[in-house]
């Protein structure tokens, strides 16, 4: 089966990378809203104005914050925070339901200036994971935190804390239904305090299946200090069992910044992305060998984890101010901007 996933997702793809450069940015910033099979015509005209909408305003809040002096954290932290409350995406409301019912957290962010990080995985309360993985990273000694500890940490941090059926969707929980009803599996109970059911579109239903669609929200950004930094935040997959962890969390695997070479965020099959630490692999090939950051995204992406049977993408970027992002699957959500220039956004493969 997952052959004959692989096989459409290549016979569908027609451009799976580009590369921008500004000589000398000021800033610089880049998105991803997740990858998969998404073509054209597969989604209304509404609900693409809607997904183009919400990739604008990411990158948007983002470019705000850097244009007016502030860190690449920053930037990062207000685009994906954004995201997370979004429930376009699968990322903090919106976010998919574990085979148990339940919706299962996970953020990091890395700066690139000195190497800090901090992760986050297995949340159910945390209204912003981008925001405790940052707490983390910034007001404990410890580098990743996960489940109940995690959000002891954040009540701690005095961070915004919410019902877990605040991340209640009806499309993901109907997503769910569909999953483990192929998997065999029995549906859990509705979630105490989920909203009374209500119709779905089937065919978005449909489409979202097909699409086999990884809705992680991640940016990268370059401040006017000429510092790098990367966020990612994700829901993991759909019925999702025994306490699975993805790349997301995963530092050098979903997320990775390093002034020396550049800065990474990753949307896929997680567990190939660990496998191969995507993203500081990246970087690896642009500090030690001399790749473009275009040919070193090439290289993981459409040659080692293609040939792993892996699928997926990333946006990164270089302190030089260089763009890229690439990924093998026929479209990914993704957006930039640089100091000077309008923002682009684009969905399908043959985009720009």
């Amino acid at each position: 089966m997952r052959h004959v996933i692989l096989a459409a997702l290549s016979a569908a793809a027609v451009t799976v990378s580009g590369s921008w450069a500004q000589e000398s940015p000021d800033w610089a910033i880049v998105i991803h809203g997740g990858a998969g099979v998404i073509e054209r015509g597969a989604m209304t005209p509404q609900r693409e104005a809607e997904y183009r909408a919400a990739m604008l305003a990411a990158t948007e809040r983002g470019a705000q914050v850097l244009e007016a002096g502030g860190s690449a954290l920053d930037a990062i932290e207000a685009s994906i925070r954004g995201l997370e409350d979004d429930p376009l995406f699968n990322a903090g409301r919106g976010a998919v339901f574990t085979a148990a019912g339940t919706n299962e957290l996970d953020a990091s962010i890395m700066d690139g200036s000195n190497l800090n990080a901090g992760a986050i995985a297995g949340v159910t309360e945390i209204r912003h994971p981008i925001t405790l993985a940052r707490s983390v990273m910034e007001e404990s000694r410890h580098v990743m935190l996960q489940g109940e500890g995690a959000e002891t940490f954040a009540r701690e941090q005095g961070l915004e804390t919410v019902d877990p059926a605040f991340f209640f969707t009806e499309r993901r929980w109907a997503s769910l239904e569909r999953q483990l009803g192929a998997l065999g599996l029995d549906m859990p109970a509705r979630p105490d305090g989920a909203p009374e059911p209500e119709g779905v579109d089937h065919g978005e239903l449909d489409r979202d299946a097909r699409e086999h669609r990884f809705g992680t929200v991640g940016v990268v950004a370059l401040d006017r200090d000429g510092n790098i930094a990367a966020g990612t935040s994700t829901g993991g997959t759909t019925a999702k069992r025994w306490g699975r962890v993805g790349d997301s969390p995963i530092l050098g695997a979903g997320t990775y910044a390093s002034n020396q070479s550049c800065g990474v965020s990753a949307t896929g099959t997680g567990e190939y992305f660990i496998r191969l630490t995507v993203a500081s692999r990246i970087c690896a090939y642009v500090e030690f060998q001399g790749l473009s950051l275009q040919e070193a995204a090439d290289r993981v992406i459409q040659d080692e984890l293609t040939a792993l049977e892996g699928d997926g993408g990333i946006v990164a970027l270089a302190p030089d101010g260089q763009i890229a992002w690439s990924f093998n699957t026929p479209g990914m959500y993704r957006a930039r901007q640089s100091a000077g220039s309008a923002p682009v956004v684009a969905i399908y493969g043959d985009e720009d």
